[in-house]
């Protein structure tokens, strides 16, 4: 609080000398603010002395979630120091343990169809999840069943049973939530079940950087913490207007930053979870940027809208469309591309093989071209192959060894080659083998000169096109007693053979 009566007392001196400084009298410094002043600017009808009767509706619905996970975990007690190269395996090979996760959801259906983040329940790392439990505000555990997830999104919709039916809550308009509306959050944060938070809608459509086509957020200083996940965002009316799915937190904890997937963008997904559909969405195949000051003053723009197509790939929508590197784009399909209407966010709502216009600026000029919207890839498609470019219409990643798919006896990183990594990197499109996201700099591949974006097409003469299979052949060379194995390597158009020492 000191902090804060510090701040206060700061503002205040600041007011008193600015109007001192003015030299109006004080009666005329009075009336010029009555002047100013905002009509009406009164709380509207509604503002809730109390939240206790409409918690007491809706809190029956939210509930609970837990996971039981087998997890792999690395059985050398010295990985990730120095020593554990000079212990080598000692330890074995990794071992499976037991891990468990917390969030929330809520029930949408008498029947027992359950919304939540697909991060709550999904595996971390090398998992696997072997049970899903879902747990009423009464205590009664259910087992639940997973019925679809849409990762990008990052929403799941589960399915429980009992005899009679659930309480339920409804998905409300989100559209309609105004900047200063109150809000309540029900969830299970760090497992204290049933904990009631309030506050205001911060903003809307909340933009915040991380990129993706879902990078559209409700944002509340409503108390939100981890194991909040999944859980709503309720109106006044007591309707769901949004999931709580992120908090920004340089401590961990709830600083009044938090953000809520809109009920509008995940309703439509949880109705084609429900009904076993496939979620299409449009993709075009660029690299993309935001217009900053420099580039709007290089490229001599008026305003800052629209995007910059940093790159395009080779037989993407984009590309057979005639769109081009340099190119700005301003609106798709007649709507404005803009930080809260972002080129991912309209391209991914737009029917794959429907045709659309795009408005964009080359070299000054505004032209409109015609686009077969296609297919966007998977999440894990889209990562693989971000491994072996720069920034998608997507979040940027630096490669990484990633615990997922990294081949830890050689040090690589490494996944299978598809047609459309293959063409990345300039590659016939029926080409097969493991191509490699990332070298560890300590490892003997290094050493050897095996670099990113090359291909592993052969293990020991067996080709190899999974990580299992080249999993298989160094479990093989250990078994014979052998200290590496031979790999052949193609880059660009040339193969070589490279013995690389086993870790």
């Amino acid at each position: 609080m000191r902090y804060a009566y510090g701040i206060s007392t700061a503002l205040l001196l600041g007011g008193a000398a600015i109007t001192l400084a003015t030299g109006y009298p004080a009666g005329a410094q009075v009336a010029q603010n009555e002047n100013m002043r905002i009509a009406n600017a009164v709380p509207r009808a509604g503002a809730p002395a109390s939240f206790a009767n409409l918690t007491e509706q809706l809190q029956p619905a939210v509930v609970n979630i837990s996971t039981r996970q087998r997890v792999q975990v690395n059985a050398n007690p010295f990985a990730g120091t120095p020593l554990a190269e000079m212990f080598g395996n000692r330890g074995g090979q990794p071992q499976t343990r037991e891990a468990q996760s917390l969030g929330s959801g809520f029930i949408i259906s008498a029947d027992g169809y359950v919304v939540t983040n697909n991060h709550v329940v999904s595996p971390s790392g090398r998992g696997t999840v072997e049970e899903i439990t879902v747990t009423m505000p009464d205590g009664a555990e259910y087992p639940a069943e997973l019925v679809g997830k849409d990762p990008d999104s990052d929403l799941a919709v589960l399915k429980i049973k009992r005899g009679d039916a659930f309480p339920f809550v409804k998905f409300g308009n989100s559209g309609e939530a105004r900047v200063g509306d109150w809000v309540i959050a029900i969830g299970n944060p760090f497992g204290l079940g049933g904990t009631v938070t309030s506050g205001i809608v911060s903003a809307v459509l909340r933009n915040t950087g991380q990129g993706g086509a879902y990078d559209r957020f409700i944002q509340t200083d409503a108390s939100i913490n981890r194991g909040n996940s999944g859980g709503p965002m309720f109106d006044m009316q007591g309707n769901v207007i949004g999931i709580n799915n992120a908090i920004f937190s340089p401590s961990g904890g709830s600083v009044g930053i938090g953000f809520a997937i809109p009920a509008d963008v995940a309703s439509p997904i949880v109705n084609k979870l429900i009904a076993g559909e496939e979620i299409e969405r449009g993709y075009l195949g660029v690299q993309i940027r935001p217009v900053g000051d420099d580039l709007a003053s290089a490229l001599g723009l008026g305003d800052k809208n629209g995007e910059f197509i940093a790159a395009v790939e080779p037989d993407e929508a984009a590309d057979k469309a005639g769109i081009r590197p340099g190119d700005v784009v301003v609106k798709v399909n007649n709507k404005p591309v803009t930080s809260k209407q972002t080129l991912s966010f309209l391209v991914a709502n737009v029917a794959p093989s429907t045709t659309i216009p795009i408005e964009l600026i080359r070299e000054g000029t505004r032209r409109t071209v015609n686009v077969t919207v296609g297919k966007r890839p998977s999440q894990e498609e889209m990562r693989q192959s971000q491994l072996f470019q720069g920034n998608d219409e997507d979040t940027p990643g630096e490669p990484s060894m990633d615990e997922g798919t990294v081949t830890k006896s050689l040090g690589l990183q490494v996944v299978p080659v598809t047609p459309r990594i293959a063409r990345q990197l300039g590659m016939p499109a029926d080409t097969r083998g493991l191509a490699i996201g990332a070298v560890d700099p300590s490892s003997d591949a290094s050493t050897k000169g095996l670099q990113r974006r090359d291909v592993i097409l052969s293990a020991n003469y067996k080709d190899v096109s999974t990580v299992e299979e080249l999993d298989a052949v160094v479990a093989k060379a250990r078994e014979d007693g052998r200290e590496a194995i031979l790999l052949s390597v193609r880059r660009g158009a040339r193969v070589q053979f490279y013995p690389i020492r086993l870790r």
